[in-house]
């Protein structure tokens, strides 16, 4: 009778709006998470079948977009870091080679955040850069 639905996993945008790239990033988003929320709809309203039954694979479970010009907090930065691994720490902070270093340039100056940077939060996950094909990727697998 009762339901528990299942919380939107949230997706975050570090944007910057003088960067195409990232203008590029936040359009390609909104339409995803429009579509997804569109599908979404739809399944509720024609969908009649038991409710623990999976939705077929190509279907994007909707996600909570949250686009943001702010920087990241230093924990919030850390986290990045984390999901990158070492490898993607200089796509993250300007000139960073290890997480320590990350974190030094970030307070030395916000403006070594390298964006747009995409975070799942919920699946751990973290690009930075326009890179369609891995944040499609990302946000298929926010399932």
């Amino acid at each position: 009778m009762f339901g528990f639905r299942k919380t939107l996993d949230i997706v975050t945008l570090f944007h910057k709006a003088s960067s195409p790239a990232s203008l590029r990033v936040a359009t390609m988003l909104k339409t995803a998470s429009a579509h997804a929320a569109e599908t979404a709809t739809e399944d509720q309203a024609s969908d009649h079948r038991v409710q623990t039954e999976e939705a077929p694979a190509s279907r994007r479970e909707p996600f909570d977009l949250n686009i943001t010009e702010d920087p990241p907090t230093a924990d919030q930065l850390q986290t990045i870091l984390e999901y990158v691994g070492t490898a993607g720490i200089p796509s993250i902070v300007k000139g960073a080679k290890t997480q320590n270093e990350a974190l030094r340039k970030f307070r030395e100056s916000h403006d070594n955040f390298q964006r747009p940077v995409l975070v799942d939060w919920n699946n751990g996950k973290a690009i930075a850069g326009d890179k369609e094909s891995e944040i499609l990727k990302l946000l298929s697998a926010s399932k």
